[in-house]
């Protein structure tokens, strides 16, 4: 297969390095006045929060807080009023990739009346046409969300776990400093390396002629081998922690995606075991990544055994090479602290089997890099994670 014919827009701004908080009064317009949005609070035990507030003296702000992991369409909607009152014109989401998916939804669900429901942006793709602008003081790197236009949202009142795209969600300026991301837990740390692992692995996982992604790729998989376990080694090493912050913001910045196919069928399946059991993003894919490798290991065979080659020096069959990546790859996340079972968070697997099967076929999708995934086939790629 050769390269497909691709369109590639990046229009975020990365401020990156120690102190480039800094950079904020250059960076939002002069006059705007500004909604700075961040989740649970530890902004302000890290001293990010005044670090910001230092920043922006001098200009009109208002604060939004307590945008939850897997923000809240409910937490959301509040923001969004808050916002209507106060006139909002800039928003700084201040904090991790939920905190900057939240902070996109509040941007487009402020100008939306095309339906009465703003949740319909998510729920039934509904065009956005105009969305307050964004900028991003990114604080623990996994999603990529600071450099891509995508944000996954949680409707509490209906246990449901979507996302939405479009290019005007990507931020004006997102600023990195990775000296900000020593103050996360070992917790966050390992679900981020998580996240970019299978944020790479759903674009490089296919059988695509696009060489220079595929090393692209293969770069991104080589920090996290190597600096995943130093990072938690070394927690305050601040060459590590830049080496993965900026390796998750190329994980998911769409560059490695062009002109190839992509899955997501493991995240499709992981947004559903968070809704319905509450694990974190990063633990839902640690358990579903191995077990969709071995069931599409027949589709995925050619990239499954040209990664352990490239990545893990491996030698064989084809059929070993892909035993190599499916095993190492499971060691891999165990080593780091990311469990990859389901039995091991008390989940059982028929039931939660049977839950994402019932709304999958009720949705009428189909997932994975040929579209030929429905939910019929979850309980038996469940089967191999329980």
């Amino acid at each position: 297969m050769s390269i497909k014919n691709f369109i590639y827009h990046a229009p975020t701004k990365i401020v990156f390095g120690e102190g480039m908080i800094t950079e904020l009064p250059n960076l939002i317009p002069k006059n705007a006045k500004v909604m700075v949005t961040y989740g649970g609070g530890s902004i302000k035990k890290n001293g990010v929060y005044e670090q910001v507030k230092s920043a922006l003296k001098d200009f009109e702000v208002v604060e939004f807080g307590g945008i939850e992991p897997n923000p809240h369409y409910e937490t959301c909607m509040k923001a969004v009023e808050m916002a209507k009152a106060q006139k909002i014109d800039f928003l700084l989401a201040v904090g991790g990739g939920s905190v900057l998916d939240g902070t996109k939804f509040i941007a487009a669900a402020y100008y939306h009346t095309a339906t009465p429901d703003p949740w319909d942006i998510i729920a039934k793709g509904t065009f956005v046409e105009k969305m307050i602008p964004i900028g991003c003081v990114l604080t623990l790197p996994a999603t990529g969300s600071e450099m891509n236009g995508n944000a996954v949202l949680t409707r509490v009142s209906t246990n449901e776990k979507l996302y939405f795209e479009t290019v005007l969600a990507c931020p004006q300026f997102s600023i990195l400093d990775p000296r900000t991301t020593m103050s996360l837990s070992t917790r966050q740390t390992i679900n981020g390396i998580v996240d970019t692992f299978t944020h790479v692995s759903e674009q490089y996982m296919t059988d695509d002629g696009a060489p220079l992604q595929d090393r692209q790729a293969e770069a991104i998989y080589a920090v996290l081998l190597e600096d995943g376990p130093r990072v938690l080694q070394d927690p305050n090493h601040y060459e590590t922690r830049a080496n993965l912050m900026w390796a998750a913001t190329h994980g998911l910045n769409k560059m490695i995606a062009c002109g190839v196919n992509q899955d997501w069928l493991t995240h499709m399946i992981g947004h559903e075991i968070t809704a319905f059991y509450g694990l974190d993003h990063g633990q839902t894919l640690a358990i579903v990544l191995p077990a969709v490798w071995e069931y599409r290991r027949q589709l995925k065979a050619k990239k499954l055994a040209q990664y352990a080659q490239r990545l893990l020096g491996a030698t064989g069959s084809q059929d070993a090479l892909i035993n190599t990546t499916i095993r190492e790859t499971r060691r891999f996340f165990e080593s780091l602290g990311a469990k990859t079972r389901l039995s091991d968070y008390g989940v059982d697997a028929t039931e939660c089997a049977d839950r994402i099967r019932d709304r999958f076929n009720t949705r009428g999708v189909r997932f994975g890099e040929d579209g030929r995934i429905t939910g019929d086939d979850i309980p038996a790629i469940l089967d191999l994670s329980k």
